[in-house]
């Protein structure tokens, strides 16, 4: 998918809404209850764990064509460039729409952005800031600049997640004001952003009127709320439930 399909996709006056899965039927629960982004991850290998391109082809096939599908391509804190790209242009090979980035504070990250930049100006990369490593090149000092190389290599989105789900979701670890500045900064350069990272059915309220373009959730649509347990039914009707909410709420005065 290109960059400006999947921003016309995304772009509104309510957030759409992520539903990261392990399988095809996750992945058709997901797509069923409603939700904008099918997000196919292996949340057993990490935050941003991925599953291999067979994988990620068998939950193509079983959602057909018509579903957003977005994945991973693992957690590699080193940001080897090259690896990096093999793994992008695996998933989309195996039929995803978006391939997901984690971005460590690592010093090969501003060449491994860079050098991205002839995938991103045809297909949909969105890398993924995690909250919780935020140091060095992803320092809070250094996020302008981030981004703004990030657009500047056509990178068509920003997530901010967490990389330690044991840790506190994202709104109690960084406070509503910073995500809001973080939204803000994003769409300031022109990327779509994201919010992720253990979040709740009750962040739904505090993070909608942020503005972001996406919401993302894995554990609090699952049992017991545990991101390696299997989606449950009931759990992912109540965030559709709350997001369809926001949805038809009459957009804020500017």
């Amino acid at each position: 998918m290109s960059p400006a399909a999947l921003e016309s996709r995304l772009r509104g006056a309510a957030p759409r809404w992520l539903a990261s899965v392990l399988d095809p039927a996750e992945a058709v629960l997901a797509r069923d209850a409603g939700a904008d982004v099918v997000d196919a991850k292996d949340p057993r290998a990490g935050a941003l764990g991925a599953l291999a391109p067979r994988q990620v082809r068998a939950i193509r096939d079983a959602l057909g064509a018509g579903t957003l599908l977005s994945a991973t391509t693992g957690d590699l804190p080193a940001m080897p460039p090259a690896a990096i790209e093999d793994a992008a242009r695996a998933v989309l090979q195996a039929g995803a729409d978006v391939a997901k980035v984690a971005l460590y504070p690592a010093p090969q990250l501003h060449a491994c952005i860079e050098g991205l930049a002839p995938l991103a100006r045809e297909h949909a990369l969105v890398g993924v800031v995690l909250a919780d490593r935020l140091q060095g090149p992803c320092a809070p000092r250094h996020l302008d600049s981030l981004l703004r190389r990030m657009a500047g290599a056509r990178w068509c989105g920003v997530m901010l997640d967490t990389a330690d789900k044991r840790e506190a979701p994202l709104p109690r670890l960084l406070g509503v004001p910073r995500l809001r500045e973080f939204v803000d900064l994003a769409h300031a350069h022109g990327l779509l952003c994201g919010l992720a990272g253990s979040l709740r059915l009750q962040h739904v309220g505090e993070l909608a009127p942020l503005r972001p373009d996406l919401l993302g959730f894995r554990g609090a649509l699952c049992r017991a709320s545990l991101r390696t347990a299997g989606i449950d039914p009931a759990r992912i009707a109540e965030v559709a439930s709350a997001m369809r909410a926001r949805a038809l709420e009459p957009a804020p005065a500017p």
